[in-house]
């Protein structure tokens, strides 16, 4: 079994406001924007009236897995 490292993802995220984070991804010219939405949304407590809904984290965790 090899023990070198082949690869490390480099990612950035920025926390903008409030749930929303911007994700700065390899191989995508713009960032990627995480939030909450629904009943994610409700459990955290966040108004969304205040807050633009868009796919949580766990949504892309899901995705990618499926994937």
């Amino acid at each position: 079994m090899d023990s070198q490292v082949v690869y490390t993802s480099r990612v950035r995220i920025e926390r903008v406001k409030g749930p929303l984070r911007r994700a700065y991804l390899p191989q995508e010219a713009q960032p990627v924007l995480f939030s909450v939405h629904s009943e994610v949304a409700a459990h955290y407590g966040v108004n969304m009236q205040e807050h633009e809904p868009h796919a949580t984290t766990l949504d892309y965790v899901v995705a990618a897995t499926a994937g």
